[in-house]
């Protein structure tokens, strides 16, 4: 486990449409783990390392407004499940392009396994990473993967693996 940096760092959780009915909407793709589990075990991971706040929001501009605000507010990473948005939202690339907080896209499923218009996202290629198939755990391996990223950005010297 990494070092907690001297503040713990702010990290800003995003979903996006649909993502309030996590646990009953289409269990058998999504699972039956709710945003509250979610929110939980992300802050539980954290520990001291980091402040998680999540907003989910089934609107375009709230989401693009949060990512914008999260500039104002010293947000230092932020971990994205834009949802539906993934295949149709260059507002919400442009938004996270110009706050320059980097972002790991996440995707409960496997959207590459899925319907052919689901295999395109606006954000991976300026993500730092994209996970995607791994169920309500790869919200945990996506903020291991950024507090790893930050520890690395904020101690150069620390030898990578």
């Amino acid at each position: 486990m990494a070092a907690s940096p001297a503040q713990p760092w702010r990290i800003l959780v995003l979903h996006g449409p649909n993502l309030n009915l996590l646990g009953v909407r289409e269990p058998e793709i999504y699972g039956r783990t709710t945003l509250s589990d979610i929110h939980t075990a992300l802050t539980a991971r954290a520990g001291a390392r980091a402040i998680i706040e999540s907003y989910q929001s089934n609107h375009e501009g709230a989401l693009v407004d949060r990512i914008q605000a999260a500039m104002e507010e010293g947000v230092d990473f932020i971990l994205i499940n834009p949802g539906a948005y993934t295949h149709t939202s260059v507002a919400i690339r442009d938004a996270l392009a110009a706050v320059q907080i980097p972002f790991i896209e996440i995707h409960l499923s496997n959207i590459h396994a899925r319907e052919p218009f689901r295999r395109h996202s606006y954000l991976s290629d300026k993500a730092v990473g994209v996970i995607a198939g791994l169920g309500a755990f790869g919200y945990e391996a996506a903020l291991e993967a950024a507090m790893d990223w930050l520890e690395r950005e904020t101690n150069p010297n620390r030898a990578t693996s």
